[in-house]
């Protein structure tokens, strides 16, 4: 690995950033500060994490990066599904999405914690 940016996990996090940007933008102004607020932070502490992480010296550093990345994805579970529950949103698309990148998480800890 080069950087961050050459890790899956780093480019799905992106996606899923620019994702939700697009769609919070559609929230009611009064959340501004609220529910669009929170999302849209939690969305960048995925990618931000793991770019930090993998600045970090130590692959332990590292391990723990990527394990706050998984717990903003579940913010960021949390935070859809209740958007999508009082009409924020109207589909659970984003389900999959998270899914595939939590899955992608588990397993790069995983390999991680092998490698050392």
């Amino acid at each position: 690995m080069k950087t961050h940016k050459d890790l899956d996990i780093w480019n799905l996090a992106i996606e899923l950033v620019v994702k939700i940007y697009k769609e919070s933008k559609n929230f009611p102004k009064e959340e501004m500060y609220g529910l669009s607020s929170q999302l849209r932070r939690a969305s960048i502490s995925v990618a931000s994490n793991i770019a930090e992480g993998a600045a970090r010296q130590s692959k332990e550093e590292f391990i723990r990066f990527v394990y706050y990345s998984l717990g903003s994805l579940s913010e960021i579970e949390t935070q859809l599904i209740i958007a999508n529950k009082i009409g924020y949103i109207n589909n659970d698309d984003y389900a999959k999405d998270i899914e595939i990148l939590r899955r992608k998480i588990l397993n790069f800890i995983k390999y991680l914690k092998t490698n050392k």
